[in-house]
């Protein structure tokens, strides 16, 4: 006998205390047989119709059970409810009766020429293992009910931020805790500016399972840190309007103002192109109230956003009143309440001073700026009305 035995690198070669012994593993072989078996419909005896689209996804009921209790349940102690039927008349029971009770004595003279008085004797019974089941699977989406059933048949699975979250609520609802355990782990490598949307994307599919909450939590945490990176991305166009402004409405988000304002519109663009008979500003106006207008410069604000007109020309007038309380005045920005600054007064302010704002007319112009001249009218109009 030799003194090593030289096997394929596929398998496991362990000693045993026995020096003639020796024991080997194929388990990549077994796994391409398994994922060959599931892959033939006429070799498997339970097909699941998966999604809206009702797509077939094929399988060994014997495997399913033995891997997880839950479809053990479902399919052998559980009727379907495609195979349910109406109980049979009363007549067809008594028929079927005197029909078995007549015919071992019709029988019997052929049955005692040919196998024996005893053998035919015996009930003759259809083997239930011929028995296709056919299930319908609502609550996951074919490729990730496709994913689940491949790793019940072969051990296996290519783990993918599009279906992550999917394959991971499947399994902890089929019983499949070392699979769901994968998937845990496996989030926080996947997590990049590259599958933050998808991520999230797929999380409005399955908002309703338990293992959402804790990745989508983990997401947004790395939206909050790369902010400006994340709102930039084309991908971020594809998100449900309601994940986009919880986003943007996050105080954690790491992201200015005008970055902010312009992933709105990017996403709003992309919606009225999907949606010719929505007006940009109406989507627009879903998103205004997240951000902070006094925050982004007042050139910013004339140059690029008033003209657009999309954002209420008070909402420019009170960002650019904040700004000009605060340059002026020093005063603290947290202590002032840009909703409380009226346009109205501090146009009625600025007749008569060097101080203006430039409107739609010339938005380009030089009068983008407040002028200081006026700082001294106004602060000592604003004692005056303090006072009174």
């Amino acid at each position: 006998m030799p003194d090593s035995l030289i096997l394929p690198a596929s398998y496991i070669v362990m000693a045993e205390a026995e020096p003639d012994l020796s024991t080997f593993e194929n388990k990549t072989g077994l796994a391409e047989d398994m994922k060959f078996l599931a892959s033939m419909p006429e070799l498997c005896d339970v097909t699941f119709l998966v999604g809206d689209t009702r797509e077939p996804v094929c399988a060994v009921k014997a495997v399913l059970a033995a891997r997880s209790r839950v479809f053990h349940k479902m399919l052998y102690q559980a009727p379907s409810p495609q195979r349910k039927k109406e109980p049979p008349p009363r007549e067809n029971k008594l028929r079927l009766f005197l029909k078995r009770s007549s015919e071992p004595l019709l029988n019997l003279q052929n049955a005692s020429q040919q196998r024996g008085f005893t053998q035919q004797l015996a009930p003759i019974q259809e083997p239930t293992s011929q028995q296709h089941q056919t299930l319908i699977i609502e609550e996951f989406e074919p490729d990730v009910f496709r994913q689940l059933i491949e790793y019940i048949h072969t051990g296996c699975v290519t783990l993918q931020p599009r279906t992550l979250l999917g394959v991971m609520n499947a399994a902890d609802y089929y019983g499949l805790d070392e699979l769901r355990r994968a998937c845990a782990g496996f989030v926080q490598c996947c997590i990049n500016v590259d599958t933050v949307c998808a991520l999230l994307a797929s999380a409005e599919r399955y908002i309703q399972y338990k293992c959402t909450k804790s990745l989508v939590q983990k997401v947004l945490e790395f939206v909050d840190e790369h902010g400006n990176e994340v709102l930039n991305l084309g991908s971020f166009t594809l998100l449900p309007q309601h994940v986009v402004r919880l986003i943007l409405a996050r105080d954690e988000l790491q992201a200015d103002e005008f970055t902010k304002f312009q992933a709105a519109l990017m996403w709003g663009k992309k919606y009225c192109d999907s949606n010719p008979s929505t007006s940009i500003k109406d989507v627009i106006g879903n998103f205004l109230e997240y951000i902070q207008f006094h925050k982004i410069p007042a050139n910013v604000l004339m140059r690029e956003i008033h003209p657009l007109g999309l954002v209420p020309y008070s909402i420019i007038m009170n960002a650019l009143a904040y700004q000009y309380v605060w340059d002026i005045k020093k005063a603290d920005p947290a202590s002032v309440d840009p909703g409380k600054l009226s346009p109205n007064r501090v146009r009625r302010q600025a007749q008569g001073r060097s101080m203006s704002v430039q409107s739609s007319l010339d938005p380009y112009g030089s009068n983008t700026t407040l002028s200081s001249s006026a700082s001294s009218e106004l602060a000592s109009s604003d004692g005056k009305h303090s006072s009174n």
